[in-house]
C-alpha cells in the first residue's frame, strides 16, 4: 500500500527556501460561473481560503484574469496580511473580453499591465511566482516564447517578480526559456487519463522543477470515468480523491492545486493526501488509456 503524508509531503521550488506542501489550492472557482464576475457568496469564498490556510495549505494558485480581478481581491480580503511561508503563484498571458471571452495578452504592455494588476489586487510589492501562460486552451503549441518571457525576465530584474514558471508549454519551449531565465515550475494539462507529459514530468523531476497539473478530472472518456469510479468505490473514496492521490503517487515533483468554492469539497480534496492506494488500485489506474480528447474548456 502507498500512504501519503499530511498534505502530500513537501517540495521546494528551485532557488527558493520555502517548502511547499504538495497539496495546494487553486483559486479559479472562487469567481462566478464561467470564471466571470463575483461569486454567489463571497463570505463562503473567504471561508474556503481561510480554512485552507488553517489546514496548512501554503501554495495558492491564482490569476488576475479570473473574474477578472475577483479571485485576487478575495484572496487579499480573506488572508492579507499573508502568513509566513505562503507562496502565491499567479499567471499572465490572457485577459477577459467584455463578453467574458478569453483573449491572449502576451504583448509587452499587456504583460506589464498584468503584473501591476496582480500586485495591486493581491496587495503585495513583489509576486512570488509568475507563470507565463502560452499555447492553446488546454494544450501547448510549438513556437518561440522568447519575446514575452524576456519581458517577464526584465520585470524580475526590476524586483517585481521573485520567480518565473511556464504554463501550457512543451519541453522544447522550456529549453528555450531556460536560456533566458530560471524556470521553477511547469503547469500543464495532465491526469490519470491524459498522460502525454509522462516523459516531461520525469525530466523535470531530474532537474528539481515542479510540475503542476491542471484539470485532474479533465478529458476522461466514459470508460475511463467508469474505471475511476470503480476504483474509488473500492477505496471508499471519491473519484476526485483517487485522481489526486494518483497524481501525488506519480512523481515527487508534482504539486496539486485542486480548486473548489465549497468548504466541504475543500476538506475532501485535502483528505486525498492521506488516501492509501492499494497495489491493485494503482495497477488498474495505470491501465487507463491516455488517448481521450479534451473537451472544450475555459482557459486556465
Amino acid at each position: 500500500m502507498m500512504k501519503q503524508t499530511k498534505l502530500g509531503g513537501t517540495f521546494t521550488l528551485p532557488g527558493t527556501t520555502n517548502s511547499l506542501h504538495r497539496m495546494g489550492y487553486g483559486a479559479m472557482q472562487l469567481a462566478g460561473p464561467g470564471v466571470w464576475g463575483p461569486p454567489r457568496d463571497i463570505d463562503t469564498a473567504i471561508a474556503v481560503l481561510q480554512e485552507a490556510i488553517a489546514a496548512g495549505v501554503n501554495h495558492i494558485d491564482t490569476s488576475d484574469y479570473y473574474g477578472p480581478h475577483v479571485t485576487n481581491q478575495i484572496i487579499k480580503k480573506a488572508i492579507h496580511p499573508y502568513p509566513a511561508g505562503l507562496t502565491i503563484v499567479t499567471k499572465l498571458g490572457a485577459r477577459r473580453g467584455e463578453d467574458s471571452s478569453w483573449l491572449p495578452a502576451l504583448s509587452r504592455q499587456g504583460l506589464i499591465d498584468g503584473i501591476h494588476d496582480n500586485l495591486r489586487n493581491l496587495g503585495v510589492d513583489r509576486l512570488d511566482v509568475v507563470n507565463l501562460r502560452v499555447g492553446g486552451i488546454s494544450e501547448p503549441k510549438e513556437g518561440s516564447i522568447e519575446e514575452p518571457l524576456t519581458v517577464l525576465a526584465e520585470l524580475k530584474s526590476q524586483g517585481l517578480i521573485r520567480h518565473i514558471g511556464l504554463s501550457n508549454v512543451t519541453p522544447q519551449q522550456l529549453e528555450q526559456a531556460q536560456k533566458i531565465a530560471e524556470i521553477v515550475c511547469i503547469q500543464n494539462f495532465y491526469n490519470v487519463a491524459r498522460r502525454g507529459d509522462d516523459t516531461f514530468i520525469d525530466a523535470l523531476a531530474k532537474q528539481g522543477i515542479a510540475y503542476v497539473p491542471f484539470f485532474p478530472l479533465g478529458g476522461f472518456s466514459p470508460l475511463q470515468s467508469s474505471t475511476l469510479d470503480r476504483v474509488a468505490a473500492s477505496l471508499e473514496a471519491t473519484p476526485m480523491q483517487v485522481a489526486l492521490a494518483w497524481l501525488l503517487h506519480r512523481s515527487p515533483n508534482i504539486l496539486l492545486i485542486p480548486g473548489t468554492s465549497s468548504t466541504s469539497h475543500l476538506r475532501e480534496n485535502l483528505a486525498a493526501a492521506a488516501l492509501e492506494l492499494t497495489p491493485d488500485a494503482i495497477r488498474e489506474l495505470d491501465a487507463v488509456a491516455a488517448n481521450a480528447p479534451a473537451a472544450g474548456r475555459s482557459a486556465h
